[in-house]
């Protein structure tokens, strides 16, 4: 504010005006006009956003969607959460102390998009609420203390995907299971990255590149002169966002292709003869994609993609260089 003052004083004198009574009325109205302006400028940063916290999936078979993620991928279910007016509002299959893979008995038809949400874990919630709040983005008036016992936000993007903010709090359900319910039947011990639909990709950047931090990692298409996919590494991790680009009037099945997650495996033909002697049926198996990298690609009972996938490629990427850093 200092510097706001010296600039305007220097303006009267460069003017020929006196420091009147009056005019020094007018020299505190002014700098106590910029001083919020300034504040937000300056002193609202955005804290580090570590990595993906968890994707939320709807359901209309929980029983299958049991069978699934808990007898073929090996995860366990930890804990529930309840509706307040009854019944079973979600349920949490455990990936590793800092991710889960949600799921939500709410599927209403085949219509319905399969997505409930994507998250990201942040270290500090109410600061990145406050940072986002300086950029314009719509945030809520005041953050409270959700049911599992953490502090988050739910904002949506550009567009319209629903995108969580989550800060792991002492006490919560998750911080009291750290080191638990991580059996060695899990076919993954990380989710490497989720994958949206994006239809506008210079209004997802604005988002997720200029205002968050997230940066490309990598780009390809289905030919090498096109652009099918972007991957966004958050600003202070190694877990990314995929945009899904050109996808025009998708089904429902093509949404559960595109709104996906990642499971990170160090072998897919490992984890293929695994999920064979857990007796799933697979139409295909591992393949290596435009990237380079072993997939494998599996569907749950409501049509969502969970692709095995080797962190590194084997043959050069398509299209652009995959950037390591």
């Amino acid at each position: 504010m200092a510097v706001i003052e010296v600039a305007i004083a220097s303006l009267f004198q460069y003017t020929g005006w006196q420091m009147s009574y009056g005019k020094s009325i007018l020299l505190v109205s002014l700098v106590a006009s910029l001083a919020p302006f300034s504040a937000a400028q300056t002193m609202v940063k955005r804290p580090a956003i570590v990595g993906v916290a968890h994707i939320g999936l709807r359901t209309d078979d929980l029983a299958a969607a049991r069978n699934f993620y808990g007898h073929f991928l090996g995860y366990q279910e930890p804990f529930t959460l309840d509706k307040a007016s009854g019944g079973l509002l979600l349920t949490y299959f455990k990936v590793n102390d800092r991710q889960y893979i949600e799921i939500f008995p709410e599927l209403k038809d085949e219509t319905q998009d399969r997505l409930s949400h994507i998250a990201f874990e942040t270290v500090n919630i109410q600061q990145l609420r406050d940072y986002l709040a300086s950029r314009g983005v719509k945030v809520p008036d005041k953050l409270k203390l959700g049911l599992d016992g953490n502090m988050s936000m739910m904002i949506p993007d550009p567009d319209g995907h629903n995108v969580e903010f989550v800060q792991y709090l002492p006490g919560s359900l998750h911080s009291n299971n750290f080191g638990k319910f991580l059996p060695a039947t899990r076919i993954s011990d990380h989710i490497i990255h989720v994958g949206i639909t994006v239809r506008d990709r210079s209004a997802a950047d604005k988002f997720y590149r200029e205002i968050l931090g997230f940066r490309e990692m990598w780009h390809g298409g289905r030919t090498d002169d096109r652009t099918d996919w972007i991957d966004m590494r958050v600003p202070d991790g190694t877990d990314w966002l995929e945009y899904m680009m050109n996808v025009q009037s998708p089904t429902p099945k093509t949404l559960g292709v595109m709104h996906h997650l990642a499971l990170g495996v160090p072998s897919t033909a490992a984890g293929y003869q695994t999920l064979l002697d857990r007796g799933m049926k697979i139409d295909q198996g591992p393949k290596i994609g435009r990237d380079g990298k072993w997939q494998l690609n599996l569907y749950d009972p409501n049509l969502t993609r969970a692709e095995l996938m080797e962190p590194k490629p084997v043959q050069t990427p398509c299209c652009s260089p995959m950037l390591d850093k």
